[in-house]
């Protein structure tokens, strides 16, 4: 099975001040897509820059000509499927048709609160979730929708001329979530997951990979259930939130071994962040370009 790699670049670098050049790299270093956050603001970078998802994204399409351009992942915290849908044609076409959304249910964080409601109970992010999806598929497949929900609503909604990608640009849908997982397997062109996050602090490698392959495995059931075969989706992971996080960036051979496992679980594409120094994310560069160059073609 191929192993596709992928980044994905935290918008925290102003466009002219570093942040343009990375997308450009990443696609010189061959990485099949460069992703970033869809966030008003996250975790410890809350007091620093962080801009825009889908400005950055439009400025990297028209920045770079290969490289798949995405985000991972956006939610319902803060966008409406109608406004959303209209961004993301526009975005496909300056794109030449190289975008891919991520989507997922949302959480706690900041942007939860950021418009004054009250942070959502995880039934009603499922909720959303539900609904969400769903019509977003519908705006960008059809050029005029009326649809009445319970929270989200359209009302002769026009997206003409639609996506570039036909029917409409591929969903990556995060989830590990029964009710989730049933939305992947019905609307995903590809799924993703970061792991159980029962086992960032205190789990071992064998665990998180045993972990793993229960998802996939879960997946796998949710698309039997509607008689979808599950080869169709790619399976993403995203790195970083695993405990072999500090390890798996330290040498090219570190990486083979950690994609090497996973690509035998059935991941098809490994995300990793683009280093940023003094956090989370903080690896040498010069290791991380040459796991980009040369751990693809170790994987075979």
């Amino acid at each position: 099975m191929s192993l596709r790699l992928s980044t994905v670049i935290l918008p925290v670098d102003r466009w002219h001040g570093g942040g343009r050049a990375k997308w450009q790299r990443a696609e010189e270093l061959g990485f099949h897509a460069a992703y970033t956050y869809d966030h008003l603001s996250w975790r410890t970078f809350r007091e620093g820059r962080w801009f825009g998802a889908l400005p950055t994204l439009t400025a990297a399409a028209a920045a770079t000509t290969r490289l798949r351009l995405g985000t991972l992942v956006t939610s319902p915290n803060f966008r409406h499927p109608v406004t959303l849908a209209k961004e993301l044609i526009s975005l496909d076409d300056i794109s030449g048709g190289r975008i891919t959304l991520g989507v997922g249910a949302g959480g706690n964080g900041f942007d939860a609160t950021a418009l004054g409601q009250e942070a959502w109970t995880p039934r009603e992010r499922a909720d959303r979730f539900g609904e969400f999806v769903p019509l977003l598929d519908r705006l960008l497949t059809e050029d005029a929708v009326t649809q009445e929900g319970d929270f989200y609503s359209a009302v002769e909604a026009r997206n003409i001329p639609g996506c570039v990608q036909r029917p409409r640009l591929p969903f990556a849908v995060a989830a590990t979530g029964p009710r989730g997982l049933r939305l992947a397997a019905r609307y995903g062109q590809a799924w993703v997951t970061t792991g159980d996050p029962k086992l960032y602090e205190e789990g071992t490698p064998e665990q998180s990979d045993e972990a793993l392959r229960g998802q996939v495995a879960r997946l796998g059931a949710a698309c039997g259930t509607i008689g979808r075969d599950v080869a169709e989706l790619d399976k993403v992971l995203l790195t970083a939130f695993t405990p072999d996080r500090s390890t798996m960036l330290d040498s090219v051979d570190a990486f083979v071994d950690f994609a090497g496992r996973q690509r035998e679980t059935g991941f098809t594409e490994i995300v990793v962040h683009w280093p940023i120094p003094d956090s989370d994310f903080a690896a040498d560069e010069a290791v991380f370009e040459r796991i980009a160059t040369e751990a693809v073609r170790q994987l075979g």
